[in-house]
């Protein structure tokens, strides 16, 4: 058993169907599902990575279908660390409601939070809608480091989340943070339309190596 001393809330945000329950399967599981998931309750999962050689448990949580009605409060905000910020490069609307989706940060999050962004589908290259020198425009206006993603192909994946997890310890190696509260994974639930499942998850790849806490 895995002592874990570093316990940081990450949130996924986004408009629907950019893919976002996509990404935290791929990333905690390492699956892909080729139909679309609607979630319509809460969808959190932890997953354990050996971040530069301290095991850190990433608590993932997926924004439960909430953001298709506006209705993402303070409360869903509260204690994140860092979030990622997702859009679909063949949805030109997913890409003009970033500056929603960072206003609402901004009067939500914490001051402190860390955020990446990251345009998915990025293998779909004849539908493409958004020019990646226009997120990378973006991205610079915010500060923000970027990626094009993949969650068919698993592109830049771990990368997304190695940054914000690095970018996070940063933040708490200068005291912007407090300690995320541990949660009982016996109560990490995901409802979806399609199952209901306990998460737990396991390794991934050799630079995120996944233990059982």
């Amino acid at each position: 058993m895995t002592d874990c001393n570093q316990i940081y809330k990450i949130l996924v945000l986004g408009d629907s169907n950019v893919g976002k329950t996509c990404i935290v399967h791929r990333f905690c599981d390492e699956t892909y599902y080729d139909t679309y998931i609607s979630t319509i309750g809460i969808d959190f999962k932890q997953k354990i990575i050996d971040l530069d050689d301290v095991p850190t448990k990433l608590q993932i949580w997926d924004t439960a279908g909430q953001e298709r009605f506006r209705t993402l409060t303070t409360a869903y905000y509260r204690g994140a660390m860092g979030i990622l910020l997702m859009y679909d490069v063949t949805n030109l609307e997913s890409f003009q409601h970033l500056t929603y989706w960072l206003k609402n940060i901004e009067e939500n999050a914490s001051p402190d939070v860390v955020k990446v962004l990251a345009g998915n589908k990025s293998d779909v290259k004849n539908q493409r809608a958004v020019q990646t020198k226009d997120a990378q425009m973006l991205a610079e206006n915010y500060s923000l480091p970027f990626y094009e993603v993949s969650c068919k192909q698993n592109i830049n994946i771990d990368e997304s989340f190695l940054t914000l997890a690095r970018l996070i310890r940063e933040q708490t190696r200068l005291q912007k943070f407090q300690p995320a509260e541990p949660i009982d994974h016996m109560a990490n639930i995901s409802l979806t339309t399609s199952r209901s499942k306990y998460f737990d998850t396991e390794n991934i790849k050799e630079n995120i190596k996944c233990q059982s806490c």
